[in-house]
């Protein structure tokens, strides 16, 4: 706009001004019905906008499932590696119908962006939690992977940093809304397997290294920028098999020896069975003589017990969890098949099911419905913070080899000095949160 004074007008001045305004007001402006939210299209100014950090393997399946949504527009995405950059990019720029997706090394740049209200986070575990509170500082809404946070500190600040800045919170524990674990939950919820006594979740073998690969010559920082990879762990010399995703089960970059791997998602869905979403197991005792299934008991104030197991289940895809009654038992897993002992139980099984607990469908519909509504999710962060400890706890009677008491209220280990340390990490600068 000018910001010089207005000038007089003359009558030949007016009538041109006038023609040129009526031949365009006499013409019909067509705009298109993807502009005013019409024929099923989302008009722009409705639109949720999405930054990606880190997304490769994990982050590509959500983010499919993202670009499902008629509500959403992909925007940016930040990698530390220039080619997964450059790869998103392409794939966003074809779905978006332009060449518009920017890209970033740092995700802090993409923070400071206004125009981006909601981020998703898949990287690997170290970063989920700093990245997370980070973003919330920076006023977006945030669908994390699991697990969200690599330690118990970790998840209670995580969980604390949502409610002070009032974002909303997704945890990518995405069977709370896939149809055969909400349906076997129900049943147990509701008292058709009788009272429960027994909740199994399932984990992967346990494993908990602290050596390190061998060196090889650092990259460019624009081609992989190992610092920011390396993020809030502890400094170690480059190794191309870390960046490629062989760093799990190493300490410095895994969450509780691998136990969270599955059991983010399994533990959560028998807390949520046991109507245990605001509490903890108050006891975690590892089984020392069956070391290869890595069993783990647990028992909640209530007597109910939690075991965390690798073997016996009954083939249902991987993921499984199984609830017991006294009346009978229920068991599903990622292959949408149901089993249960109890005839009335088994007659009310949805057949077949509308996805497999791998495909967050309506996980991301229930996160974007949320960002809108500013209401709690399915995997809020509360949600989160409680199953995620009893996780960890469960994790670090394992890795201690002997049976620990927890108060739920305080969220610490009752007399155990050694096991109260481990409920947190140092954090290499700046990445401290």
């Amino acid at each position: 706009m000018s910001n010089s004074s207005p000038k007089t007008i003359g009558r030949r001045g007016f009538l041109k001004t006038t023609a040129a305004a009526s031949a365009v007001f006499a013409v019909p402006t067509v705009i298109p019905a993807r502009a005013l939210g019409r024929d099923g299209f989302v008009a722009p100014s409705e639109k949720i906008h999405v930054g990606g950090i880190g997304i490769r393997g994990r982050g590509s399946v959500v983010l499919r499932e993202m670009f499902k949504q008629p509500d959403m527009r992909f925007v940016a995405v930040c990698d530390v590696r220039a080619d997964q950059r450059a790869s998103i990019k392409e794939w966003v720029d074809r779905e978006n119908g332009d060449t518009k997706c920017d890209t970033y090394r740092d995700f802090r740049e993409l923070l400071e962006r206004s125009d981006i209200d909601a981020v998703l986070i898949a990287t690997g575990d170290r970063w989920h939690g700093p990245a997370s509170i980070l973003a919330a500082e920076a006023g977006k809404d945030v669908y994390s992977e699991k697990p969200c946070a690599i330690t118990i500190e970790l998840s209670q600040t995580l969980a604390d940093t949502m409610k002070r800045t009032g974002r909303v919170f997704q945890a990518g524990t995405q069977r709370r809304t896939v149809s055969n674990f909400v349906h076997a939950v129900k049943v147990a919820r509701e008292g058709q397997l009788g009272e429960i006594t027994k909740l199994h979740a399932s984990i992967y073998r346990l494993e908990d290294r602290h050596d390190w690969l061998p060196a090889q010559p650092e990259p460019d920082k624009d081609e992989i920028d190992w610092d920011m990879w390396l993020g809030p762990a502890p400094w170690r010399p480059y190794n191309r098999a870390y960046v490629d995703g062989h760093w799990r089960g190493f300490h410095d970059f895994d969450s509780g020896a691998k136990l969270l791997d599955w059991g983010a998602h399994t533990l959560d869905l028998c807390q949520w069975a046991n109507d245990a979403d605001e509490t903890l197991p108050i006891e975690y005792e590892p089984q020392l003589d069956v070391p290869d299934d890595n069993v783990i008991m647990a028992r909640y104030a209530n007597g109910v017990e939690a075991v965390l197991r690798r073997s016996g289940w009954l083939g249902l895809g991987s993921c499984p969890v199984r609830f017991e009654g006294e009346e009978g038992w229920i068991e599903t897993g990622d292959t949408g098949r149901t089993v249960t002992s109890i005839d009335s139980v088994r007659a009310g099984i949805p057949v077949p099911p509308d996805e497999i607990g791998t495909t967050p469908t309506f996980h991301v519909r229930d996160f974007f419905d949320c960002v809108k509504s500013r209401a709690k999710t399915a995997a809020n962060a509360d949600v989160c913070r409680k199953s995620h400890i009893a996780c960890h706890a469960a994790a670090i009677a394992w890795l201690l080899k002997r049976k620990l008491k927890m108060d739920p209220e305080t969220e610490m280990f009752i007399d155990d000095d050694e096991a109260n340390r481990m409920r947190g990490r140092a954090s290499r600068e700046p990445w401290t949160v």
